[in-house]
C-alpha cells in the first residue's frame, strides 16, 4: 500500500512540475486573438433637430460587431501578426482594416503592412514605446492568468491590455509590445474596439510562418503620414480619424 502511495505521489509531483514548466517557460507557439469593434457605438447619432431616419435604417441593416480573427506567431523575440479566417461583411457602410506586423523585440524593429484606400504600405520604423502603468487588476484569458497594464497612446487614445509572464515575449496583438509577458488582451474603450486571445499553442514555429510583409510601398512612420495628409488635405476632422486609425 505504501508503495503504490509512492507511486501516486510521484507521478502527481512529476505532472504538476511539467505543467508548471509548460506554462512558465512558454517562449514559441501561435496564438488567435479575436478583434471586435462596436459599429454601432461608432456611428454619428443625428443631431439636435435632425431627422433620425437615416440613423435608424443604417443601425437597423449594419451588424453591432465586426469580429474578426488574426493569427499571431512568435518564436523568442520575433514574432508576426496576420489575418485569419474571417466571415465576409457585405455591407458599404462598413470598410475592414487588416494590418499585418512583423516585429523583432531584440532589435525594436517593426514592419506593418497598413492599407490605405487602394493601397498598400510597408512601414518599417522602430517598435512603439509606450509608457505602461502596471495594476494589481487580473483577468484570466484564453487560460492564462493575465495583469491589466493602462497607457496613453498618440497622445490621446486609452489603453487597457492584460499581458500574462506565463510566456516570455513581451508581444502582443497590433503593435502593442513592451510588458513583461505577452499582450493577450486590448481594449480602446473610446475607439469601441478590443483584441483578445481565444486560443494558445505551444508549437514550434515554421520559419515560413515568421517572414515580414513585403507588398506594398516601402516607407516609415513620418512618410505613412504624409502620404496620408497628401491624399486627405481637404477632409478637415476626417483626416485625423484617418491617421489615428492608420498609426494604431
Amino acid at each position: 500500500m505504501k508503495t503504490i502511495i509512492r507511486i501516486l505521489f510521484i507521478v502527481i509531483l512529476f505532472n504538476t512540475e511539467a505543467s508548471a514548466q509548460l506554462v512558465t517557460f512558454l517562449q514559441r507557439g501561435h496564438i488567435q486573438y479575436e478583434r471586435k469593434i462596436n459599429l454601432h457605438a461608432r456611428m454619428r447619432k443625428p443631431a439636435a433637430g435632425e431627422d433620425g431616419g437615416w440613423y435608424e435604417s443604417l443601425k437597423k441593416n449594419t451588424p453591432q460587431f465586426l469580429v474578426t480573427n488574426f493569427e499571431y506567431y512568435f518564436d523568442g523575440n520575433t514574432s508576426l501578426y496576420k489575418p485569419g479566417v474571417s466571415e465576409q461583411v457585405n455591407n458599404p457602410f462598413v470598410r475592414e482594416s487588416s494590418n499585418t506586423v512583423y516585429t523583432m523585440l531584440d532589435s525594436s524593429i517593426s514592419i506593418a503592412q497598413k492599407q490605405l484606400f487602394e493601397q498598400s504600405l510597408v512601414i518599417k520604423d522602430s517598435v512603439r514605446r509606450i509608457n505602461w502603468k502596471i495594476t494589481s487588476e487580473t483577468r484570466k484569458i484564453a487560460g492564462f492568468d493575465c495583469r491589466r497594464a493602462n497607457a496613453i497612446i498618440l497622445d490621446s487614445v486609452y489603453v487597457v491590455a492584460f499581458y500574462t509572464d506565463a510566456i516570455i515575449p513581451s508581444g502582443g496583438p497590433e503593435s502593442f509590445t513592451g510588458l513583461p509577458g505577452t499582450i493577450l488582451g486590448v481594449a480602446l474603450p473610446h475607439e469601441h474596439i478590443t483584441w483578445f486571445a481565444t486560443k494558445v499553442v505551444m508549437e514550434d514555429v515554421r520559419k515560413e510562418s515568421l517572414k515580414p510583409p513585403t507588398k506594398g510601398k516601402a516607407t516609415n512612420n513620418k512618410g505613412a503620414i504624409e502620404i496620408v495628409e497628401k491624399a486627405t488635405k481637404d477632409w478637415g476632422d476626417g483626416r485625423n480619424a484617418l491617421l489615428k486609425a492608420l498609426m494604431l
